[in-house]
Parts: C-alpha cells; structure tokens; sequence
C-alpha cells in the first residue's frame, strides 16, 4: 500500500460548510501516534490550510479513545536496530515537534473533539489545540512516568495550558483524570454530554468560521508569540531528553512490561 493510501486509512478529512474536519480513524491502535498518523494529520492539516473555503478545523477521532499517545510498540521494535532506535526515537519526537507546532502555527483556529481517553502525546494534541470541547466520558493523562519515560514532550504543550501545580500533579502522579477535572485545570474549554459532542463543537466551529479570517489568523498568530516566545526551543530541548530517555533501562523494562501486561521490574 502507497503512502497516500496508508495516510486515507489512518486519517479521513471532510468539510461541512466552512468547517474542515481531520478525523483519526485507526481506533485497533488505539489512535495511535505512530509516525505514519503524525505524518497523516500533518498532510490533513497542511491540505485544510490551502483550503480556502475551510475557515476553522476540528480533530476528532473515530472508538473510545482519541489518542493514546506515541505508539510503544512501533517504538520498541526499533529497539532491534544497529543503534538500538537512537534514529528512529529522534525522527519520531521531531515529527512530533513538528504536529504540535504546526497546529499552533496554522492559520485557521484548530478545535480537539474529544469523546474519549486522551493519553501522553495524545493529551499532547489536545493541549496543543486551540480549543477542546469534551464529551462527559473523556479522560486524561499524561502516565508516563507509570513506564519508566516521563511525558517530557507531552509537557510543553500541558504547562503551557493549565496551572503548574496542575501541570505537575498530572505528570508525576501519572492518574487519570475526568472531564471536570480536565475543565477545572484549564485543560478543556468545554464539558457536553457524550450524545451532544458534535453539535457543540460543529457550533463552536461554525462561530469561528463566521468570523474574519485575517483577523482570526493574525490573533491566533499574535497570542502564541506573545504567550511564550521559547516553544520551539522547549521542544528542542525535550525532544533530546525524550529520545535519551527512551534509550534508558527502566523505558525499556516499563514499555515491555506494559506490552506484556505485566509489572515492570525496575533497575
């Protein structure tokens, strides 16, 4: 299967009126942000941006979970390799880099539709949105530190969205946390219930789209700058620290008792 083929399988794109919709739809995985979903979304994202009928963007995502985060075990069978997966941990956390701050930087105001759990670098992407409307069933975490690879990436976009106190509690504990409290941290704009998801955020979208575009997009542009003008550099700088931890004995012995389904023996 061609690249493009694998990319429509991975992620599907529609629009409806002025609002263009990038849909995860690989729930076996879990959603997974294997490299080939990240490239997929890239595609969705940078094809919407050319679209000038799009005004305003969704990412949603088809099962139960909208993103589990980094695909663990695409990223532990590289393990194999001659350098252990020192190139492919590198070229995944750059594709990641790269995700997050593309949809920061895109012209066009991004909203997360979140239905279900929302886990590391997936809680990365929904941080990294402009906006996230969640279903009463949502859930969020950032576990990695359950592992033995502390969400180090996952991080940046997180304390850049909710209090560090917050920010800290859900990276070192590791828990799952509800809607309520997502919205409590700052996490989430919005909490619906599950069977009234689409309509709000379609109604969210729809106001954004009714709005002047040169406007939206120099705001949008104009808030991230004056936010935090060091994004680029904190993912840099993480990035690094994600793949040196990825190499590490405890990500490894914690990834593979996660696979297997057992309790990690850490070193």
């Amino acid at each position: 299967m061609d690249a493009d083929r694998v990319a429509e399988t991975l992620v599907s794109t529609t629009i409806k009126g002025a609002v263009g919709f990038v849909t995860m739809q690989n729930p076996q995985q879990r959603n997974a942000l294997s490299q080939a979903m990240m490239l997929a979304l890239a595609d969705a994202l940078r094809q919407f941006e050319k679209t000038e009928q799009v005004r305003a963007i969704i990412i949603t995502a088809e099962g139960t979970v909208f993103c589990a985060g980094h695909d663990l075990k695409e990223l532990d069978a590289h393990r194999r390799d001659n350098d252990k997966g020192q190139a492919f941990f590198i070229e995944t956390m750059r594709l990641c880099t790269g995700l997050m701050l593309q949809i920061v930087r895109h012209p066009k105001p991004i909203i997360a539709e979140i239905g279900g759990i929302a886990t590391a670098a997936g809680c990365q992407l929904v941080a990294s949105c402009d906006l996230a409307i969640a279903s009463n069933k949502a859930q969020f975490a950032t576990p990695g530190v359950n592992i033995g690879l502390f969400c180090s990436t996952p991080m940046v976009a997180l304390s850049r969205n909710v209090s560090r106190k917050h920010a800290m509690e859900m990276l070192l504990l590791g828990d799952m946390i509800d809607a309520a409290t997502a919205k409590e941290f700052g996490l989430v704009n919005k909490i619906v219930p599950h069977d009234e998801l689409r309509a709000t955020t379609n109604a969210f979208a729809q106001r954004l789209a009714e709005k002047p575009a040169l406007t939206i997009t120099r705001g949008k542009s104009a808030f991230y700058e004056q936010c935090d003008m060091s994004l680029t550099q904190a993912y840099e700088f993480t990035g690094a620290i994600m793949v040196e931890n990825m190499l590490a004995a405890d990500a490894k012995e914690g990834i593979s008792a996660f696979i297997e389904k057992r309790k990690p023996a850490w070193e």
